[in-house]
């Protein structure tokens, strides 16, 4: 173990190197060309840096996926990312690193959590072990939109998995995530009838009127103590304020603890729909979209691997507890579905995801891979 450690700790400029390149790329989800060239670029690091992956960049119906395995037989270890961002182009640009923090569009959410995988694999690979670890690796180009193309990948990789490790933002005190609400999103559209507002305003059907109590029959959903919470997110609808609208439409956000209260919510939803409808003659709600992602849920099964992997955090100076549950989804949700037990939250330690001031610290760049390639050494090959 010693030689790969001392190759793997004379690493952080190589590993900032490659953040650096990765961030100063755009990756947006609904820009493809940017989150594929992300992808080649990580598989280029990837294949020189653990020749014994076989695979590489998949066509996707946005943009390129990775997905890569060892030959090694035996019920796989899954490692698992994303690459693509929330941030438009434009809107926040640029890698830039000040001593020991490094900021920058998906530093934290999550490229650092690719740099951790390549370098740790990386490790394994020079200590002659990485071939002999049943291991497949996925990252996908839309997981900040639900992985709605990602998903087939994901679970195609997850079958037969021993256990999913995923690389997404380090929360303070290094606390590994096991369980995470489910998630949703759905589009009401209103439709009614346009009118002149002064000559002809019985003659229309207003379906802002309409959506707007859809909107609040939707909203009285949310119940805390059940974990269930609705969001109606935006809204737009009408043309001017003197036309009777003819169509509106809101977005929606779900959240809830069990696949039950997913089931019961999106039946409230479509009840709603047609109540509000009603009471506005002349009107129709229609509602898409729906579950994106089923509940992340603590088992005795993913409590194990916490622990497993706590560990050798702890072994390289890391918190290990446990997060509380999250209101956020992730592909971990994913191929939980499957039974596999998944943990998450293994990237590097950092703040403010989804913001522009996102930033992680850089020392733990090192100390996550490190963790990780402990933990496969330890326990893949078993």
């Amino acid at each position: 173990m010693a030689a790969w450690l001392d190759w793997l700790r004379a690493q952080r400029p190589a590993m900032e190197a490659l953040l650096a390149e990765l961030v100063d790329v755009n990756s947006f989800s609904d820009n493809p060309a940017g989150c594929t060239a992300v992808a080649r670029r990580l598989d280029v690091a990837l294949r020189a840096l653990a020749p014994e992956l076989r695979g590489g960049p998949r066509a996707g119906a946005r943009a390129e996926h990775l997905s890569y395995a060892t030959t090694a037989a035996g019920a796989p270890t899954l490692l698992i990312g994303h690459h693509d961002t929330v941030f438009p182009p434009g809107t926040f640009e640029g890698y830039r690193s000040e001593g020991d923090f490094a900021y920058g569009p998906g530093v934290l959410d999550m490229k650092g959590g690719l740099v951790v995988m390549a370098f740790a694999l990386g490790a394994l690979s020079r200590a002659g072990r990485l071939g002999a670890l049943p291991l497949r690796l996925v990252s996908v180009a839309d997981e900040e939109i639900g992985s709605p193309d990602g998903r087939t990948v994901l679970l195609e990789a997850a079958a037969g998995a021993r256990a999913a490790l995923v690389f997404e933002s380090g929360r303070r005190g290094d606390v590994i995530i096991t369980q995470r609400k489910g998630t949703g999103g759905v589009v009401a559209r209103a439709e009614g009838r346009a009118a002149h507002a002064g000559n002809g305003h019985a003659d229309g059907a207003n379906a802002i009127w309409a959506l707007a109590r859809f909107i609040d029959l939707a909203q009285r959903l949310t119940d805390y103590p059940r974990g269930v919470t609705i969001n109606v997110g935006k809204v737009s609808g009408g043309t001017s304020k003197n036309t009777v609208p003819a169509a509106a439409e809101c977005g929606v956000d779900l959240r809830f603890l069990t696949p039950d209260a997913a089931e019961a919510v999106m039946a409230a939803l479509h009840i709603a729909a047609a109540q509000a409808a009603a009471e506005v003659p002349g009107t129709r709600i229609s509602l898409s979209g729906g579950v994106s992602r089923l509940p992340l849920v603590r088992t005795d099964a993913s409590a194990a691997l916490r622990e497993a992997y706590a560990v050798h955090a702890r072994a390289v100076g890391l918190g290990d507890g446990e997060a509380p549950l999250l209101g956020g989804g992730s592909d971990a949700n994913t191929v939980a579905t499957l039974g596999v037990p998944a943990i998450d939250g293994l990237g590097p330690r950092g703040l403010g995801f989804h913001t522009h001031d996102e930033y992680i610290e850089l020392p733990t760049l090192l100390s996550k891979a490190e963790a990780l390639a402990r933990y496969l050494d330890a326990h893949a090959g078993a």
